[in-house]
């Protein structure tokens, strides 16, 4: 099967969705599909277009078994609606306008959004070429914006509303990572037949649990000797509750405990100016690293956190950085409700109510001290990854969905 994969946010970028989607692509190329990924320039989240990718209208790559076409898109940081829009925007433009062509023939246009902007151009895409159309929706879009504030305009929530049910009802097929997603999608009169439930996973080869600590690593992270590293790696995203992370880091203050965060992201000026007020001299705030330093970090680890805004949405969401962390045989304590909640306890993880840092302190404290349930947690993480979230197995599951019969509706 041809296949052609449109996607605003790709590697060498880091995130859950760059992840996703590159493994996606590799699996299914190495079944033995044609997979071309249509995608902008690198940039995400700094804004920043690396210097071989500058000046340039479009760029070809091949990788992995499969090929990437890269166009040139508004290169903007990860923070302010306005210019974010503009970015998005251009893409829905440019990979028409410079892609359509070049990406070649297709039998199915996948899409994954955030954002509809995208959608949009797979939706001219699969037109223009006569495929099929499956929308993969791994955030609820608008909706999560609306809950957390973001968007208080009813004149462009109501656009935004109308413009995802026209992406639903224009989908062959439609794609969500939770069960709760699904339910929300068919609450508000998607068809069930329509909607298919692909949960996030792990590339187990990539985060076996490590043989003993990393030092080096560690003492990057701030790690002293005999410290208890407690790490949070990932986006730094108003929906993640940092700052009552650096909260219960406070209540620990004095205890061998250091807390690592990794990552970048619109909130994490926010975060860097509670850890000031707080004086907190037991968080390291550090940059992001590339996907593939991501096993180092966790190897380095003696405990991962999940934490999400105290949000009812959120209750739908899965943060997919568990899977990661829970593959690498980490202990894991997640702050979440709702059907993350539910598969980390089925994993052997601690799990505390969202934003409640006086309880997320006393989860951690208990896990410092005691080592020996550190390692049981990882090994029980790791074996529940192993038998229902493997990412092999879960992208062959997907690949059926775009053999579904019936051509273009």
């Amino acid at each position: 099967m041809r296949i052609l994969l449109v996607t605003h946010y790709f590697p060498p970028e880091t995130g859950a969705p760059q992840a996703r989607l590159s493994a996606l692509a590799q699996i299914w190329a190495a079944g033995g599909d044609t997979v071309t990924v249509l995608t902008g320039m690198p940039n995400h989240p700094a804004g920043v277009v690396p210097p071989e990718y500058r000046r340039a209208i479009r760029r070809r790559e091949r990788r992995d078994g499969y090929r990437v076409l890269r166009t040139w898109l508004y290169a903007t940081p990860n923070e302010g609606v306005t210019r974010k829009t503009l970015g998005h925007l251009s893409f829905m433009v440019t990979s028409v306008l410079f892609g359509a062509g070049p990406s070649g023939r297709a039998d199915v246009v996948v899409v994954s959004s955030p954002t509809f902007f995208s959608i949009g151009a797979a939706w001219a895409l699969a037109r223009i070429k006569r495929a099929r159309l499956v929308v993969e929706i791994r955030d609820l879009w608008p909706a999560i914006f609306i809950e957390l504030g973001v968007l208080t305009s009813r004149r462009i929530i109501g656009l935004l509303e109308r413009l995802e049910r026209a992406a639903y009802a224009a989908a062959d097929e439609v794609v969500v990572v939770s069960e709760g997603f699904r339910d929300n999608l068919i609450g508000r009169g998607v068809p069930p037949h329509k909607v298919h439930t692909i949960r996030n996973g792990v590339l187990l080869d990539r985060f076996g649990p490590a043989a003993g600590p990393a030092p080096a690593v560690r003492e990057r992270l701030g790690a002293a000797p005999g410290d208890c590293l407690v790490l949070y790696a990932g986006t730094h995203g108003i929906a993640h509750a940092l700052p009552a992370v650096a909260r219960a880091a406070a209540r620990l203050a004095g205890q061998p405990v250091h807390f690592a965060f990794v990552g970048e992201g619109a909130d994490k000026a926010r975060l860097a100016r509670t850890v000031a007020a707080l004086g907190l001299r037991n968080v390291s705030l550090l940059p992001g690293v590339p996907h593939r330093d991501v096993p180092d970090l966790l190897a380095a680890a003696d405990i991962c956190l999940v934490p999400l805004r105290d949000v009812p949405l959120f209750a739908t969401f899965i943060p997919s950085k568990m899977f990661e962390y829970l593959a690498a045989g980490k202990a894991v304590v997640g702050s979440v409700r709702g059907e993350a909640a539910q598969i980390l306890h089925a994993a052997g993880a601690i799990v505390v109510p969202p934003e409640d840092d006086v309880a997320l302190a006393d989860a951690i404290g208990d896990l410092a001290a005691d080592p020996e349930r550190r390692l049981a947690m990882g090994r029980a993480g790791r074996c529940h990854v192993e038998q229902h979230y493997d990412r092999v197995d879960l992208a062959r599951e997907y690949r059926k969905i775009l053999d579904t019969p019936g051509g273009r509706r």
